[in-house]
């Protein structure tokens, strides 16, 4: 039972705080998990690592302010030594510092500097704060202390309510403790064991129950019966001989896969990832032709119309000999083209529709829609497949990616899907040189880049940030723009593109670009899923330690899209091991699913297909890639459950709550 918050009897500005991170209800606040542990001891000062101090404040604090930043500086005494200390937002806590008070600093140190970057800061001494604490994600208003008591109050209420939603005979086999124990070890832990404890119980049932809500959901649309689509196969055959170029094997296999499922009586629901210029378009287009053959109207929808318009021209000139009927839909027709498409549609004179999510409004009738393709909308969103339920009868879907996962995490993360993987890259398509270059300098490689330009060819030059930051250390797109326009002034075009530009000023400087009116293209990550640039075959990466090695892998693959040679200059100042061992690896290997694999294995934590684009489920607690053997256990572990025991007690019940929390988030499909 979902509890209001008041029952704890929080102050009401309190409520509204906790409000803006999501949790309204006393489950909400239980469920908010601590996203580190401090365990406050000592460490001695090592240069470029994380230290844990305690120091006497020898001075007053000053606060400087730039923009909504702010950096408070002071300065301590630690074994009789002076050290300088700065933290970001964190002005408020001038207010209770006084000169000869004892601190507890933490964060990194620099020895050529005499100072620490701190990431948190305690106005107590080290004894007072020892054992473990966790350390909560809140926004401004709310503190560590405050935040704890509300959770502790929220323990006490249930205590003694909370039942495990895990099998007997799954806890036994894994030797789980109870959920009221996880609970409050995870909160109020004593010891190291608690915590370890505590995340396994909550990393296996939250798991647990995501692999039971995908099993829940693929035997639910088994059971539902789809149209055996007659398809005249030699037709699709003769379409694939005539293609300018041979298919690879994973292409042909992918493309059995599909026709079996159109032509099966079950619902069409395939996941189909390929690397980047592994083809998935050509598949594509295969399966919307025979679709098409069928009888059947097709749609594909692209997440930009940029995209979109490219996936257009791809299929025009593809099905340029075939009596076939293509259009574009888009927010940028005006309201008479809209009008005629929606009429054609209706009408069933036009046999495939390319999109953005305009292909589905209320307004948008099909005459007979049969396949739904996606392309990099990892997941198809219920609201998405809901509106396309209505749009026709017993639609078979296709969703399409460019970012590889390894196949048995796609199979774990995408387990009501069935799921098809393209390797191999086609013939011809050259590996993109890439090199690692130390520095955020483009010095070493201006004359290679000067004498690619004289040449006719176009470059991307990619930065982590749009403008300049207090908090973040990196090249931002906004300087670096100006600064090659300054430079290149009379002999290039120099454009800039990031995210928060609206969509009609991104597609106006993506089409310049294409166009070859921009030569230079300075952006941040939004070109990670976009056009196809044949005479852009240089790219330029500042800062590539702060990007994901799978989201690196993403971005050269703009380049090199053609026959013609890529190149991609990875421009770093790691100093860190770790981070050159990455950008190394990165020189050296160009499949994507590798990258991947090898991401996977020494991330651990952290976003390895970068923020935005993923799609990927979020846990509260789990995480996808430090987790996966937790995820893959599970995912064995559901399938058991729903056909070897159904009648135990707690998987009734499990599913119950399965379908009504489908249900109340409306996203239960019959």
């Amino acid at each position: 039972m979902e509890y209001d918050l008041k029952v704890l009897k929080i102050n009401k500005n309190k409520i509204e705080q906790l409000n803006e991170l999501s949790i309204y209800t006393v489950k909400d606040l239980v469920q908010h998990y601590p996203y580190r542990f401090e365990e406050m001891l000592e460490t001695p000062l090592h240069d470029e690592s994380k230290v844990i101090i305690e120091a006497q404040l020898i001075d007053e604090p000053k606060i400087f302010y730039k923009g909504r930043f702010s950096r408070l500086t002071f300065h301590v005494n630690y074994h009789e030594e002076p050290l300088t200390i700065t933290i970001f937002n964190r002005h408020f806590l001038k207010k209770n510092m006084q000169v000869g008070m004892m601190l507890t600093i933490i964060g990194k140190y620099s020895a050529s500097k005499k100072a620490i970057t701190a990431s948190d800061l305690k106005l107590k001494n080290l004894k007072e704060i020892s054992g473990i604490t966790p350390v909560y994600s809140l926004k401004e208003g709310l503190t560590q202390k405050s935040f704890q008591g509300y959770v502790n109050k929220a323990l006490n209420f249930y205590k003694g309510h909370i039942a495990n939603i895990i099998p007997l005979y799954l806890c036994q086999k894994y030797h789980l403790i109870d959920k009221e124990d996880a609970l409050f070890k995870i909160h109020q832990p004593q010891t190291r064991s608690d915590v370890i404890s505590a995340l396994r119980y909550l990393k296996y049932e939250e798991f647990f129950k995501f692999q039971m809500t995908m099993q829940y959901i693929k035997q639910n649309r088994t059971q539902n019966i789809g149209i055996s689509k007659l398809i005249d196969k030699e037709k699709v055959t003769h379409f694939i001989e005539k293609l300018p170029f041979q298919l690879t094997d994973d292409q042909k296999k992918v493309i059995d896969d599909i026709l079996i499922d159109l032509t099966s009586q079950k619902l069409m629901y395939r996941f189909v990832q390929g690397d980047v210029g592994s083809g998935k378009t050509v598949v594509a287009a295969i399966s919307l032709y025979a679709n098409y053959l069928a009888g059947y109207q097709g749609a594909m929808m692209a997440p930009t119309e940029i995209l979109a318009l490219q996936h257009y021209q791809s299929l025009k000139k593809m099905f340029k000999k075939y009596k076939i009927n293509i259009a574009l839909l888009t927010g940028h027709l005006s309201q008479k083209e809209k009008n005629d498409i929606y009429q054609q549609l209706e009408n069933g004179q036009i046999d495939i529709i390319i999109g953005t999510h305009a292909l589905f409004q209320e307004k948008v009738q099909y005459n007979q829609l049969g396949l739904v393709i996606t392309d990099e909308q990892h997941r198809f969103g219920v609201e998405q497949r809901k509106a396309l339920k209505d749009k026709g009868n017993k639609v078979d879907f296709l969703v399409m990616t460019a970012t590889p996962i390894p196949r048995t995490l796609a199979i774990s993360l995408y387990g009501d899907m069935d799921v098809s993987t393209i390797k191999t890259l086609p013939n011809g398509r050259k590996k993109v040189i890439t090199k690692f270059i130390k520095g955020t300098s483009m010095r070493p490689i201006l004359k290679d880049l000067k004498d690619y330009l004289l040449k006719g060819g176009q470059c991307y030059v990619v930065c982590p940030l749009v403008n300049e930051s207090e908090a973040i250390t990196g090249r931002n797109a906004s300087d670096i723009s100006k600064a090659m326009a300054q430079y290149f002034k009379g002999q290039y075009e120099v454009g800039l593109v990031h995210g928060q530009m609206s969509d009609e000023e991104k597609n106006k400087i993506m089409n310049a670009f294409k166009e070859n009116k921009i030569q230079i293209l300075v952006s941040t990550t939004v070109i990670e899923v976009g056009v196809d640039v044949s005479n852009a075959n240089m790219m330029v990466i500042y800062n590539a330690e702060r990007f994901g090695l799978s989201q690196l892998h993403q971005l050269r693959g703009r380049v090199g899209r053609s026959k013609e040679q890529g190149y991609c200059y990875l421009l770093s100042e790691a100093t860190h091991s770790e981070q050159k061992e990455r950008l190394e690896f990165l020189e050296n290997h160009h499949d994507g699913f590798e990258v991947s694999e090898y991401d996977l294995k020494i991330r651990g934590p952290g976003d390895l297909l970068g923020q935005k684009q993923s799609g990927l489920p979020t846990f509260m607690i789990g995480d996808i890639f430090k987790d996966y053997h937790i995820l893959e256990i599970t995912r064995k572990d559901a399938f058991e459950a729903m056909n070897q025991h159904q009648d135990d007690e707690k998987i009734i019940k499990l599913l119950s709550e399965i379908k009504n929390n489908l249900i109340k988030n409306n996203e239960y499909i019959d």
